[in-house]
């Protein structure tokens, strides 16, 4: 599949779903290998997390337990407490910026190999040359991250004025997070400081503004209603099955806290692994969305294409 490629909105979707079917096999498959370890280590540490907090919930609270119980636990292995929050936020930051750059790494090396002629080696190369990138880029991202964070909370307020304006606002956090993506993506190319690549991704997004942030923004969109179905089906059943148990008569608070763990963990790890997956099926779509603006801009195929007819000559 050709990436620099003109397009507009539909395109941006179709090219999407098409580079998904003829290399989401391979994509996903070094996705794992790379970020395997990572996506493990943060599994781990959110199931304890999140086992913790279920059975304080449910166990506790439901128990008529005082909240003084979960106090004096924290205040008895604080040290360990403190380490595991160090561990999981450390990991978290890792394993962030790991996986955030690695459907922008996988499409520069897709484009530059002319397909998925390369393996998790090559993978591994490409983060090892632009480690210092990736550190400058994300300086830089937070050193604008106030500004336009205040930007984005003020647009957000004054479309949630009208219903109208709160259908919009999948629009306004596309168009931030492309700005941000094809940011790192002409980063990584390697050819532009980082200011001045901010400044390239603010001049590509205006070529085709509602096109391109609409794509964007109607992924995020769809990500977001998955992600909320696939939450509340187990927390239904979940509910459904304790009202009956209730019904019944033949539980206790110990069975509805252990009903309600089991419930959480499973939404937990559910939403973790459909998360990861349909977090890069919409930074794909910024890929896609930043090499057919690219193309717009500096018609890079077709002089690719002059100059293999005058070479052929």
């Amino acid at each position: 599949m050709e990436l620099y490629k003109s397009r507009g909105f539909s395109a941006f979707f179709q090219d999407t779903f098409a580079f998904i079917k003829e290399n989401g096999k391979h994509f996903f498959r070094e996705y794992f290998i790379v970020n395997g370890i990572f996506l493990l280590v943060l599994a781990v540490l959110g199931y304890f997390f999140t086992k913790f907090y279920s059975e304080f919930i449910f166990g506790g609270v439901l128990n008529n337990k005082s909240t003084s119980v979960f106090d004096d636990y924290i205040n008895d292995n604080l040290v360990l407490f403190l380490a595991m929050f160090v561990v999981f936020m450390l990991v978290a930051l890792v394993a962030g910026v790991v996986s955030y750059a690695f459907p922008f790494i996988y499409l520069k090396l897709y484009s530059h190999k002319g397909g998925t002629h390369f393996e998790t080696r090559d993978i591994l190369n490409s983060y090892k040359e632009n480690v210092g990138k990736l550190v400058t880029y994300i300086l830089c991202f937070m050193a604008i991250a106030i500004p336009m964070l205040i930007v984005f909370l003020i647009g957000a307020f004054i479309l949630a004025i009208t219903i109208v304006g709160i259908m919009a606002l999948p629009l306004l956090g596309g168009a931030f997070m492309l700005f941000y993506g094809m940011t790192l993506m002409e980063y990584l190319e390697g050819k532009k400081s980082v200011w001045d690549c901010f400044s390239y991704a603010f001049d590509l997004i205006k070529l085709k503004f509602w096109a391109a942030v609409g794509s964007v923004g109607m992924f995020y969109f769809i990500v977001y209603i998955i992600q909320n179905i696939i939450s509340i089906i187990p927390y239904v059943f979940g509910m459904a099955s304790v009202f009956t148990t209730v019904q019944e008569g033949s539980s206790n608070s110990d069975d509805l806290g252990s009903t309600m763990t089991i419930v959480m963990l499973f939404v937990f790890f559910l939403t973790f692994f459909t998360g990861t997956v349909l977090g890069n099926v919409v930074q794909l779509n910024q890929g896609i969305v930043f090499y057919s603006l690219k193309e717009e801009k500096e018609n890079i195929k077709t002089k690719s294409v002059i100059d293999q007819i005058g070479s052929g000559e």
